[in-house]
């Protein structure tokens, strides 16, 4: 018997190192796991963080590109206040509005007028109703505010007034 235990004792001790190498690799894998995990956690807390500063100063562009239309009515009213008269200040109100619409376009945004077009209420927002024999019921015959596009997205609705037939208003 003693020598049939000889053999399952040295079996027995054969697979230790096996099993400590097994150990081994397996707890590198798991320290792996664990930098890979972490590596990831980290750079999904970068983006985030990216993804906030982006947006915090998204319209950093368009805002400097402003800048220098508010200098100008800053412009336009001392220059009003200096002179006394309206001329001034309406020549320079009309160059900052001219500016700013510059700014606008170059943002992508573009102004639209209404008048003269078939009502669309995708585009316009009807305020007033007006009795008009001369223009075509559902037209647009004039305009509170000018409508504006950013891109090809309504970002403001034109505010219109629109024609009605005369016995359409009893």
């Amino acid at each position: 018997m003693s020598a049939a235990a000889a053999p399952s004792a040295e079996a027995s001790q054969a697979p230790v190192p096996e099993v400590e190498g097994l150990r081994r690799q397996l707890d590198e894998k798991h320290d792996r796991l664990l930098r890979v995990l972490a590596d990831a956690e980290n750079a999904r807390r970068r983006a985030q963080r990216e993804r906030e500063e982006f947006v915090k100063y998204a319209n950093e562009s368009l805002l400097r590109d402003l800048i220098p239309a508010l200098d100008n009515l800053d412009r336009a009213l001392d220059a009003a206040r200096a002179a006394g008269t309206a001329a001034n200040l309406v020549e320079g109100v009309e160059l900052t509005q001219r500016e700013l619409l510059k700014v606008l376009e170059r943002a992508g945004v573009t102004r639209y007028s209404a008048v003269g077009q078939s009502f669309d209420p995708t585009r316009h927002e009807a305020i007033a109703r007006v009795v008009s024999t001369e223009a075509a019921p559902n037209t647009v015959v004039s305009e509170r505010l000018p409508g504006y596009l950013l891109h090809d997205r309504v970002l403001r609705a034109a505010l219109v007034a629109v024609a009605v037939a005369p016995d359409e208003d009893a």
